[in-house]
């Protein structure tokens, strides 16, 4: 079998890995001309830790942690107001799991993990072709192959979803809130913990928040600003554009705020996103299917581990049965529940994460500190420690040992 994977990220990385286990020939194509090494924390959950682990890496993931315990919640002069530990709910459970790593990192590791797969960077698909004797494929860049499978693992804004299901207006939902993260540093003792700081709506925008998420104790941290807001229609590919945005949305905060803003404008790690959510009756269209948030965005703190356990489903599937639909049918049959109960939203939803008003983050603030001391508390971050675990992963037989697999980068 010949698999072609759209996009080197978490999922695609973790399926060229579990298909060299199978002795499947995998080609990982990435429109980066690199492997994207930003970005910010993401925690590992429930089973998908049960995956890492079966993949051989999970002490190179746990050398890596950023150290974080927990999130705390500050005023605008950085005091203290609420905390939640990451172990108040479990391993899986809280805020802040147990395995927290950067993104960038876990990229990296996943990448040095991954078999001897084919990688096209610099490049990305522009048609797909199904027909009686595979998908062919047609390259910005390369000369046009055939391959038995090809997974669109490329994100909300999928390319693969695209040319397979229709455009992001039919398969795309609407969360309602812009994110923007960047590296930078901070002369604070954050002593492992994240820090959130709300604003209520203001200039020309709903609820506004600040998270902070340290790493290690050298004063590094991933600042992450987001708000609520109806569509802007921003440009995706204008940088400076989308850091004036951040910039006039957070004009006369306090806090660390300005100090951040400074770091902004120079910092060549800038990510911005509009939140959404996939919305698709099927993950897969004949000799195509989809990955991690091509196929599935829109959970709270479980998109990481969700593709990884993807991965590792969908690549034991097709190492099973020698037909793709067959093999995606049993991939989703497997998942679907699954992820239908990571993707409900916990009480409060996001409109917790960032109030409109003072007496909203006020209120917010006070469940915050009384919540980890009352029955059913798992309930209120909408049982994810259970969610997380909602899955009995196969055992699927492999046919080479993960430490001697060649990668030839």
């Amino acid at each position: 079998m010949n698999v072609l994977i759209s996009g080197a990220g978490i999922g695609g990385l973790a399926l060229a890995h579990w298909l060299g286990r199978h002795g499947i020939d995998a080609t990982v194509v990435e429109r980066a001309p690199a492997l994207r090494s930003g970005g910010q924390a993401i925690d590992i959950r429930g089973a998908a830790r049960t995956v890492v682990d079966r993949m051989g890496i999970l002490d190179a993931i746990r050398a890596k942690h950023t150290g974080t315990h927990g999130i705390m919640y500050v005023d605008r002069r950085g005091a203290p107001v609420a905390r939640m530990a990451g172990e108040d709910f479990g391993d899986s459970g809280g805020v802040v799991a147990e395995i927290e790593i950067l993104r960038g990192d876990l990229v990296r590791i996943l990448h040095e993990a991954a078999p001897a797969a084919t990688y096209l960077f610099d490049d990305h698909i522009t048609a797909l072709r199904d027909g009686p004797d595979g998908v062919t494929a047609t390259f910005n860049h390369a000369s046009p192959r055939t391959f038995d499978v090809v997974v669109g693992a490329d994100g909300l804004r999928s390319g693969v979803r695209r040319l397979a299901f229709g455009g992001d207006r039919q398969t795309v939902r609407d969360l309602g809130m812009y994110t923007s993260f960047f590296a930078a540093h901070t002369s604070l003792d954050l002593d492992g913990w994240e820090m959130m700081y709300n604003l209520p709506a203001g200039n020309g925008v709903g609820g506004r928040v600040l998270l902070l998420y340290p790493v290690g104790r050298t004063g590094e941290v991933r600042a992450m600003f987001s708000w609520f807001s109806p569509a802007l229609g921003h440009d995706r590919r204008d940088t400076t554009a989308q850091k004036a945005l951040v910039a006039d949305v957070f004009a006369g905060a306090g806090w660390e705020i300005p100090h951040l803003i400074e770091q902004m404008w120079p910092a060549d790690d800038f990510y911005f996103t509009r939140s959404g959510a996939t919305n698709l009756d099927r993950w897969s269209h004949g000799r195509i299917t989809l990955l991690g948030d091509a196929a599935f965005a829109g959970s709270l703190g479980m998109g990481t581990s969700m593709a990884l356990v993807g991965a590792y489903t969908l690549a034991g599937e097709l190492a099973s049965t020698p037909d793709p639909v067959a093999a995606f049918s049993r991939y989703e049959a497997g998942m679907r529940d699954y992820v239908t109960r990571n993707l409900k939203r916990p009480p409060g939803g996001d409109r917790g994460f960032a109030p409109g008003s003072r007496a909203g983050i006020w209120f917010r603030n006070q469940v915050i500190r009384t919540m980890t001391k009352l029955p059913g508390k798992s309930a209120m971050t909408g049982n994810l420690q259970a969610a997380a675990n909602a899955i009995t992963l196969k055992d699927y037989p492999t046919t080479r040992d993960p430490l001697a697999i060649p990668n030839p980068r």
